[in-house]
C-alpha cells in the first residue's frame, strides 16, 4: 500500500518527464537507426525495449537507455561484415548474454573509477555537441540525422563544416518555429509562470510540438512557400494494417552460431555498450537532485536482459544514454516511472498515431534539444571546473575538446588518460584507506581517512556509506589526511544529502567544501 502511494505521489513528477523524454526520443530512435543503415522501426524497438525493459529491471532513478549514437558506426560496419541485419541481430542477443554475465561478475565495478572531472567533461561535451548539431535542424537543414553525435558525418561533412554548410539551406518556415519554440520553453522556465498551476503540470516541450504542428499546417494554408514537408519532419514507418505492423518486427538468424564474425561483434557491443552505460549512470547520479547511487552490477544486468529482448524483436543495441537522461532530470523525472513512461508512450504512439507523429517539424525538436544542451554545458559550470584548480579543470576540457573532434569514448579515453597523470603524480603511496569496522543502528560510527586519499578510493568509500545504518552518528575525520582528492570530497559531500534521508548525524572533521576549505 505505501508503494502505491509513493508512485501516486510522484506520478505527477514522472509522467511529464516521461512526455518530455518520449518526444526527444523518438526522433533519436529513427535518427540514430538511419545513421547505423539499419531499419527505421529498429530504433523505436530500442526505445521501447528500453523503457519498457531496461528501466523495470534497473536500480537507477533517473537513467534513461534507448539505441545510442555512439554504437552507430559499430552498428553500421557490423551489419556490412556479417551480410545481413538478422546475423547482427544474433550478435545482439549474444552481447546482451554478455552483458548480464558482466553483471554477475561485478565488472560493474570499473563505472566508480571513472574522475568527476572526465564525467563533467563529457557532460559538457554532450551539452555542446546538442547545441552544434541541432543548429543546422533549427534552420531547416536536415540532411544529417538527428541522432548523429559523430564529428565526421555521413554526408561526408563534419560538425563546423555542417553548420558552414546550414547558411547556405536556410528554410524561414523552420527556423520560425525554432525561434518560437526556443521563446516559448524559456519564457516557461520563468520562477513568476510557476505560481500557476497550467505552466506547473503542462510540459513546455508538448506546447512546442502542438504549436510547431499547429504552424506548420497554417503555413500550408497561408503561406505554402514555408511549409515544412519529408524530411524537414518526423518519419516513422506507418504500417497499413496489424499484419504490416507485425512484419515490421525481426528475428534474429538463429543459423549462424556457426559464423565466428558473430562472436566478435557481439564482445564488442557488450564492452562499448556497457561502457558507455557506466559512464552515463555515474553523471546521471550527478545530476540527480537526490543524489541517490545506481548499482552499476544490476545495471548491466539491465542492459543485458534489454540487449537480449531488442534482438529477439528487431531491435538495435541499447545502452543508458545521457541525452535522453538529462532530459529527463530537467523536466522534473523523480523515479524510474519516467523512464517507464516513455517507453510505453513511444510504443502508443508508433501502434496508434504514427501520421500525426509524422507532422511535428524537426524545428520545433531542436529547440527541445538545443535547451537540454545549453543546461549540460552552461558557462557556470567551466568557470567551476576553473577555479577547482588545473588538476580538474585541464582533464575537464581536454575531455571536452576530445569528444567534440572525435566521439564519446574517444574522447574520455583522453581525458582518463590526463586525469590519471595528476592521480599518479599525487598517489605515490596510501593502500590504506580508511579504518573499519562493524556498526549497528544507533551507535557513533567513525571513518579516518589516510594520508592521501585519491579517486582510487572512490568505490570503495561508496560501498561504505551506502551501507551505514540509519539513525546512527557517523565522523568522516580527515585531520591525518594531506590530501583528499576532489572526487572523494563530492562524495562526502553529496553524501550529507543522503544522511539527511536516512536520519544521521554527520559530523565532518577537516573536510574541505568542493569550492574552499571548511570543517572544524
Amino acid at each position: 500500500m505505501i508503494k502505491h502511494l509513493r508512485i501516486l505521489s510522484t506520478l505527477k513528477y514522472d509522467f511529464p518527464a516521461g512526455l518530455v523524454v518520449f518526444l526527444v526520443a523518438l526522433p533519436l530512435c529513427l535518427g540514430v537507426a538511419l545513421a547505423s543503415g539499419a531499419p527505421l522501426f529498429s530504433g523505436i524497438i530500442a526505445g521501447i525495449v528500453g523503457g519498457l525493459v531496461v528501466a523495470s529491471l534497473s536500480k537507477s532513478s533517473l537513467s534513461v537507455s534507448g539505441p545510442a549514437a555512439g554504437l552507430t558506426v559499430i552498428v553500421f560496419s557490423a551489419i556490412e561484415k556479417l551480410g545481413s541485419y538478422e546475423v547482427f541481430l544474433l550478435a545482439v542477443v549474444l552481447a546482451g548474454l554478455l552483458q548480464v554475465a558482466l553483471g554477475y561478475l561485478k565488472a560493474g565495478v570499473i563505472g566508480h573509477y571513472f574522475p568527476s572531472s572526465v564525467i563533467k567533461g563529457m557532460l559538457a561535451a554532450i551539452g555542446l555537441i546538442l547545441i552544434l548539431k541541432q543548429i543546422p535542424h533549427a534552420f531547416g537543414y536536415d540532411v544529417d540525422a538527428m541522432g548523429d553525435e559523430n564529428f565526421f558525418q555521413p554526408d561526408g561533412e563534419n560538425t563546423f563544416s555542417e553548420l558552414l554548410r546550414t547558411v547556405e539551406f536556410v528554410s524561414w518556415g523552420a527556423t520560425f518555429i525554432c525561434a518560437v519554440s526556443l521563446a516559448v520553453l524559456i519564457l516557461w522556465e520563468k520562477p513568476f509562470l510557476k505560481q500557476y498551476t497550467f505552466f506547473r503540470t503542462v510540459p513546455g516541450a508538448l506546447l512546442v510540438v502542438v504549436l510547431g504542428v499547429v504552424m506548420n499546417e497554417l503555413y500550408r494554408q497561408f503561406y505554402p512557400a514555408w511549409v515544412l514537408s519529408g524530411d524537414h519532419l518526423v518519419m516513422l514507418p506507418v504500417a497499413k494494417s496489424p499484419g504490416e505492423f507485425v512484419g515490421q518486427f525481426t528475428l534474429p538468424d538463429f543459423t549462424a552460431f556457426s559464423n565466428s564474425q558473430v562472436y566478435l561483434v557481439a564482445a564488442t557491443i557488450a564492452i562499448v555498450a556497457s561502457i558507455e552505460t557506466l559512464l552515463s549512470v555515474e553523471a546521471a547520479d550527478k545530476l540527480d537532485p537526490y543524489k541517490r547511487n545506481t548499482s552499476t552490477n544490476r545495471e548491466l544486468k539491465a542492459q543485458g536482459v534489454g540487449n537480449l529482448v531488442s534482438g529477439l524483436l528487431g531491435g538495435l543495441p541499447v545502452t543508458a544514454v545521457i541525452v535522453r537522461t538529462s532530459a529527463n532530470i530537467n523536466a522534473g523525472g523523480k523515479t524510474k516511472l519516467s523512464a517507464i513512461t516513455h517507453g510505453f508512450l513511444l510504443l502508443v504512439s508508433v501502434i496508434l498515431i504514427p501520421s500525426l507523429l509524422n507532422r511535428i517539424p524537426l524545428a520545433c525538436l531542436a529547440a527541445i534539444l538545443l535547451m537540454v544542451g545549453y543546461k549540460l554545458t552552461k558557462v557556470s559550470l567551466f568557470i567551476g571546473m576553473y577555479r577547482l584548480g588545473w588538476s580538474q579543470f585541464l582533464p575537464f576540457v581536454v575531455t571536452v575538446v576530445a569528444i567534440l573532434s572525435t566521439d564519446l569514448l574517444k574522447g574520455i579515453v583522453v581525458g582518463m588518460a590526463v586525469s590519471i597523470f595528476y592521480i599518479l603524480r599525487n598517489n605515490y603511496k596510501t593502500p590504506y584507506f580508511f579504518q573499519r569496522e562493524k556498526h549497528q543502528e544507533g551507535e557513533k560510527i567513525c571513518i579516518v581517512l589516510s594520508e592521501e586519499v585519491t579517486f582510487l578510493n572512490k568505490g570503495s568509500l561508496l560501498l561504505t556509506l551506502d551501507h551505514l545504518p540509519a539513525n546512527s552518528i557517523v565522523v568522516i575525520d580527515g585531520s591525518k589526511s594531506n590530501h583528499i582528492d576532489y572526487d572523494v570530497l563530492e562524495i562526502i559531500h553529496d553524501f550529507q544529502q543522503t544522511a539527511r534521508h536516512k536520519n544521521i548525524q554527520l559530523e565532518l572533521i577537516n573536510i574541505q567544501a568542493v569550492n574552499g576549505p571548511v570543517g572544524h
